[in-house]
């Protein structure tokens, strides 16, 4: 940039770059984590490759990573689908102007006593409590992606999330057992939630519909699901469709943690 492109920058220059970079932020939001980020950052680089090859005229090397771009806009999307699925869903999602919509990054501005987090701590133990008598248990945990669409299936609630609570919701004789339980920031939100079934053939068959459910509503969202067999009592994470592995309650109460910052 020389002396006269800085006297030309103008205010819709400095919005372009604002813009892009918040494009690029929600793009790793919705990736990381996932194999996928090691695809964009492939891309990333040689499309660097390709500007600076342009930019030095090198046309022959511009001109084949040039071809090599246009046509791999299609392997994108193919490759994408399901993150353009939940970034699709992120920009349409009604809780755009809350906290867990685009202005979560800014959640600094507002007070300690405005922001509450969920308590994984009673979430962890009450889950470690329902897994030692076999009760099972479907909790999903809303984060960007706003869970109207499903917890409309299902029974509005508004209390604050602990473990008795949630103890009581999954025993096997309460009318409520029946589905997912939803969590917004601290607050059981919905329960009896009836969640989309994942059709993914690569399952194991040893897991049931409440497992699928909770592949199904993790690979539409960027939703965290938790679920206890009813069978064997153990615990499953589930982010991105994807089952994340863990040892102990405590690893998992770090994991979740990290994903609900």
């Amino acid at each position: 940039m020389n002396n006269r492109d800085l006297v030309n920058f103008q205010w819709t220059d400095a919005l372009d770059i604002v813009l892009v970079a918040l494009l690029l932020f929600y793009v790793y939001r919705l990736i990381r984590g996932t194999v996928a980020i090691k695809i964009f950052l492939g891309i990333v680089v040689v499309w660097g490759l390709w500007k600076t090859t342009q930019i030095l005229e090198i046309r022959m090397m511009s001109s084949i990573i040039g071809g090599f771009m246009n046509i791999g806009l299609i392997a994108l999307v193919i490759v994408f689908q399901q993150e353009i699925r939940k970034f699709l869903l992120l920009i349409g999602s009604t809780n755009l102007g809350k906290r867990s919509g685009f202005l979560k990054p800014f959640n600094f501005l507002k007070s300690d006593a405005q922001s509450q987090q969920t308590n994984i701590g009673a979430v962890v133990d009450a889950l470690e409590k329902m897994s030692q008598s076999k009760t099972g248990a479907l909790i999903v945990i809303e984060r960007d992606n706003a869970l109207d669409f499903v917890t409309q299936t299902g029974d509005k609630m508004n209390i604050e999330v602990s473990q008795p609570i949630l103890e009581s919701i999954f025993y096997k004789n309460s009318p409520l057992h029946d589905g997912a339980a939803v969590i917004e920031k601290n607050f059981i939100i919905a329960t009896r939630v009836i969640l989309p079934v994942s059709d993914e053939r690569s399952i194991p068959l040893r897991f049931g519909l409440r497992h699928r459910a909770a592949v199904g509503i993790t690979e539409k969202t960027d939703a965290l699901a938790l679920v206890v067999s009813e069978e064997t009592g153990s615990i499953s994470l589930i982010k991105n469709g994807e089952f994340v592995l863990f040892e102990h309650p405590e690893e998992l109460k770090e994991i979740l943690k990290n994903e609900l910052v």
